[in-house]
Parts: C-alpha cells; structure tokens; sequence
C-alpha cells in the first residue's frame, strides 16, 4: 500500500505560546497579545505548509492551486502588516497620546518586506510558468529568519503597551485591534484569502484547546459558513493547509 502525503509538523518554524498561556494574566493586553500570537501562528503554519509541501508538487494542477494558496499566504500576511501601520498602531498612539509605540514592529516589516515581494513576484512570474519547488523554498530561506523574529517579538510588543495606558490617556486596545480588523475585510479577503488564515489555525489541540471557540470568536452557523462554507469557493487551494475546518492539523495535501 502506498502510504499518504505526511502529517503536517511545525517545521521549520515553531509555533508560539500566548502570553495568557504561559503567564495566566487576563487583562486586556495580554489577551490582545494572545489573539496576536494566535494570528502569528497561522501565519507560521501557512508558511511550513508551503515549506512542506513545495518540493512535492509535480502535477500541472497541483502547480496551479498551490501557487494560488501561496499568494493568498503572501497577501494575507501583507494585508495584517498593512492594516497594523495604517489603522493599528495609529489608534494606539491617537490613544496613548505618543507617537512611534510600535515603530520597533514596523521596522521589523521592512526587514522582510522584500523576501516576501521576491516571494509574490516569483509565483506571479517565472514560478507561474515553470515552478520549482526547490527555488521557492530558497526565496523562503532568505527571509524565515526576519519574518519569525517579528512575529515572535510582536505580541510581547503589545503586553508591553498596557505601561502607557494611564486614567487620563486609556488605551481600549481590544476596541482599537477589533476596529483595524474590521476595515480590513471586503468580499475579495473572504473569499480569496481569509480561509487560509482559518484554515492554518489550530484550535482544537494547542495549548490545550483552551482558544476553541474563542478565538477566532466564530461558533455554530457562522463558524460552518467561515470554516466550511466560504473555502468551497477555490477549493483546490485551500487543501493545502495545515488544518481541518474541525481546527486539527491534518495530513498535507502531497
């Protein structure tokens, strides 16, 4: 019997723990923290799942879907680094009345901003036409080290604004996070890029299953239309990702 595509493993990027995980705390920048990590590792399973399963492709379709599931990672990735230095961090420093709280985030931006145009550029380019797996894992290689360093310095970032909330200057930062993703959503993101973000997002094992249900903060019918539903459209990109709509990891697509 031939055996089936591998288990996806957290490889060659790890995953990160919460702050509310591993400190208990509950206030709201640590819980903002924590949806932040949890953003970040869907980011980190997209990006090991396209590691993974890059060498693998050999069919001329497999090559077309997984090149559209790997610019949806690329623009989901951009579009949450877009609307942090646009809506995000401006409200958290209209709030704090300061300037620059999350300049350090936004320099880190610009150190990976290019590997991940080379990226993009490569699989709406040459890649499109005569992909290799092997050349996409190199452009990989060349930006992993500055794209994990953001996003595992980021959420310990925004524990660290709660030091700047004071009586007189509060700064919501739920309310603000919640408003800046809000802006973000259109038609075109739900359908083209939002189930790779669901869809890389285990919620039923890690850290105990203690973020099921919770975040993203979807349940019942809205949770079978966002999990279900939505990837329906473009399935054939969406099955190259590292977890289940049950919120599972789950075997690789090749």
């Amino acid at each position: 019997m031939t055996p089936g595509p591998p288990m996806y493993t957290d490889m060659p990027l790890a995953v990160l723990h919460t702050p509310k995980y591993e400190t208990g705390e509950t206030d709201d920048f640590t819980e903002e923290a924590s949806h932040m990590a949890l953003s970040h590792n869907s980011f980190i399973r997209g990006f090991n799942s396209i590691y993974q399963q890059a060498p693998r492709i050999v069919s001329p379709t497999d090559k077309q879907d997984f090149i559209e599931y790997c610019i949806a990672w690329h623009d989901c990735v951009a579009e949450h680094h877009h609307y942090e230095e646009t809506e995000f961090f401006p409200n958290v420093d209209k709030a704090a009345g300061r300037k620059g709280l999350m300049d350090g985030a936004v320099h880190e931006h610009e150190a990976f901003h290019g590997g991940m145009e080379r990226f993009k550029s490569y699989l709406t380019g040459k890649g499109a036409a005569n992909f290799s797996g092997t050349e996409l894992v190199a452009i990989m290689d060349s930006f992993k080290d500055p794209l994990y360093n953001h996003l595992k310095s980021e959420p310990a970032a925004i524990v660290g604004l709660a030091k700047f909330s004071t009586p007189e200057n509060p700064i919501p930062i739920l309310a603000i996070a919640d408003a800046a993703g809000k802006k973000s959503l259109s038609v075109h993101f739900i359908f083209n890029i939002l189930p790779v973000f669901l869809l890389n997002m285990d919620t039923a094992d890690f850290e105990d299953g203690m973020w099921h249900d919770v975040f993203p903060p979807f349940k019942g019918a809205v949770k079978w239309i966002m999990t279900k539903g939505v990837p329906s459209w473009h399935s054939g990109r969406w099955r190259f990702t590292a977890c289940g709509p049950d919120g599972k990891a789950k075997r690789l697509a090749v």
